[in-house]
C-alpha cells in the first residue's frame, strides 16, 4: 500500500479494454489499437515490479506460472523456424503475452483494499466495454447480419458470469447489477449467437453447482433460477415482438441446417473446415508436431468440407481463403501455433487452475461464508470459468484486451486459493487459538449498492 501510482498503474492496465471495438481495416484503426497497447503493457509491467512476493512455495502457482510463459516466450522457436510474417506474429501474440503479465501482475499477496481496486477498475472496464462495443456497432447501421458481428464485447461472458456469482451464489442485488445483466441479454439476442446463450446457461448452472451443497439447496437455487429464466423469456419475447427482424434471423440460424441440402449448419461445417485444416498441417510433420506452425501463420478451409459448402461459396472462392488470427477455438489453435512442446502448456494449465479453484471456493464456501476474501475469491472464480465457456465460440482471448482481464481473474483466482488455503490450514492447526479475521476488501460496485446477503 506504500505505492501511491499503483493505482494509475491498475486503471493504465484495465482501461484499453473499454474501446477495444471490431472496427474495419484501415490504417487509423491499426494506430489507435496499438496507441492503446502501451498504456496496457506498461501498467502490467509496473504491477508486475511493485507487487508483493510470497513468501511460501505454491505448486499451483508455479505450473501455471511455468505454462504461460512456456507458451509465450516459446513461441520465438516456431516463429524462428517457419518464418511467418512478423506483423502478423506480433498481433496474434499481443492477447496472450497481455494474458501472461496481467496474470504476473494479479498473481501477488495484494491487500484487500488494492483487490478492491482492481475489482473497481475491472468492472467498469467491462461495462463501458460492453456499452460502447454496443454503441459503436451500432453505428455500422443495418441489416442485421452486419451489425450482429460488432456488438458483442470480448469479456461479455466473463461479466455475466461476476453478476451470476452476485445473484446465485451470493443472493445480492441491485438496480444496476440487474440493468447490466439484462443489456448483456440484449446483447445475445442482437448478435444471433447461439454460442453465446449457451455459455450463459453453463454460467448459470456452474453458479448453480456452487451454491447448492445440498440437495435442499439446491432446490431452492433452481426455483430462483426458473423464476429468473421466466422473466427473462418475457422481456426477450417482447423484444423479439418489437424486432421482428431479430426473430426471422434467429428462425433462419436456428433451422439453418434443414435448409440446405446436405442437412448440416454452415457455420458448424466452417469451424470445423478451419479445425481440420489446422490440425493437418499441425501433424504433417514431427517437427510442427512438437513445435507448432507458430503464431500468425497462415491456414485454410479443409477441401473435405467443400461438398457441404457449395451452397454458400464457390470453390473458387473457397481455396482463395487465407487466414492468420488465432483461430475460433483455442485448444486446436493452441497446438496448431505452439505444438505439443509450446501449445498445450497454457490450456492444460488453465484446466487445472479452474478445476482447483472451482472446487475450494465451493468447499470453502460451505465451512467459512464469513471470510472476508471469499467474495473477491468467488468472482475471479466465475470469471476465469468463462474462458472455457467462451471457447466453445470462438478464442476466449479475443483479438486484443480480452486477455487483460482473463489474466487478472487467473491471477487471483490461483493467488487468493494459495493465500486462503494456507490461513485456512494454520486455523486448523491452532484451533484452540481465535481466528484472526483479515480486513474487508475495499467495496466494489458491485457491492456498494447491493442488498446484503441474508444470515
Amino acid at each position: 500500500m506504500r505505492n501511491r501510482t499503483a493505482v494509475l498503474w491498475i486503471w493504465m492496465c484495465v482501461l484499453p479494454l473499454a474501446w477495444d471495438f471490431k472496427a474495419p481495416d484501415s490504417q487509423t484503426s491499426h494506430l489507435l489499437q496499438w496507441l492503446l497497447v502501451l498504456p496496457a503493457l506498461a501498467g502490467a509491467v509496473a504491477l508486475s515490479m511493485i507487487g508483493p512476493r510470497f513468501t511460501h512455495p505454491s505448486l499451483l502457482r508455479r505450473i501455471v506460472s511455468v505454462a504461460l510463459w512456456l507458451s509465450v516466450v516459446g513461441s520465438i522457436v516456431p516463429q524462428s523456424i517457419q518464418g511467418n510474417d512478423v506483423a502478423n506474429y506480433l498481433r496474434v501474440l499481443l492477447p496472450f503475452l497481455l494474458f501472461a503479465l496481467c496474470f504476473t501482475a494479479a498473481c501477488r499477496p495484494w491487500s484487500p483494499i488494492r483487490v478492491g481496486q482492481f475489482e473497481n477498475a475491472m468492472w467498469y472496464a467491462n461495462v463501458i466495454c460492453l456499452v460502447f462495443t454496443l454503441g459503436f456497432g451500432l453505428t455500422v447501421g443495418w441489416p442485421l447480419a452486419d451489425v450482429r458481428y460488432r456488438i458483442v464485447s470480448p469479456t461479455m461472458l466473463g461479466l455475466q458470469g461476476v453478476l451470476l456469482h452476485q445473484f446465485i451464489a451470493m443472493r445480492r442485488y441491485s438496480l444496476t447489477t440487474v440493468l447490466v445483466f439484462l443489456a448483456t441479454l440484449v446483447v445475445e439476442l442482437l448478435s444471433v449467437t447461439r454460442s453465446l446463450l449457451l455459455g450463459t446457461a453453463l454460467m448459470a448452472l456452474f453458479a448453480m453447482w456452487i451454491a447448492a451443497p445440498t440437495l435442499g439447496h439446491l432446490m431452492r437455487v433452481s426455483l430462483r433460477l426458473i423464476g429468473a429464466v421466466v422473466c427473462m423469456a418475457a422481456i426477450a419475447g417482447a423484444g423479439m415482438l418489437l424486432l421482428p427482424q431479430v426473430t426471422d434471423h434467429w428462425t433462419q440460424r436456428l433451422f439453418a441446417a434443414k435448409a440446405t441440402p446436405t442437412d448440416r449448419d454452415p457455420t458448424t461445417i466452417t469451424r470445423l473446415a478451419e479445425l481440420r485444416d489446422q490440425y493437418d498441417q499441425v501433424t504433417s510433420s514431427t517437427t510442427t508436431l512438437l513445435l507448432g506452425e507458430g503464431y500468425g501463420h497462415d491456414y485454410r478451409y479443409s477441401p473435405i468440407y467443400l461438398p457441404d459448402l457449395r451452397n454458400q461459396v464457390n470453390e473458387r472462392d473457397f481455396y482463395r481463403i487465407r487466414e492468420w488470427v488465432a483461430g475460433h477455438n483455442f485448444w486446436v489453435y493452441q497446438l496448431f501455433s505452439g505444438g505439443l512442446v509450446f501449445g498445450l502448456a497454457m490450456p492444460a494449465a488453465m484446466l487445472l487452475a479452474v478445476v482447483k479453484v472451482a472446487f475450494a471456493y465451493r468447499r470453502w464456501r460451505r465451512l467459512a461464508p464469513r471470510e472476508p476474501m471469499l467474495a473477491p475469491f468467488g468472482r475471479a472464480v466465475f470469471m476465469l470459468a468463462a474462458v472455457p465457456v467462451t471457447s466453445i465460440g470462438g478464442n476466449p482471448l479475443g483479438a486484443r484486451y480480452a486477455g487483460v482481464i482473463y489474466g487478472i481473474a487467473l491471477g487471483f483466482s490461483v493467488a487468493m486459493y494459495v493465500q486462503l488455503r494456507f490461513r485456512f490450514r494454520v486455523l486448523a492447526r491452532r484451533r484452540h487459538v481465535a481466528p484472526v479475521v483479515a480486513p474487508a476488501p475495499m467495496p466494489t460496485p458491485l457491492e456498494t449498492f447491493a442488498t446484503p446477503e441474508p444470515r
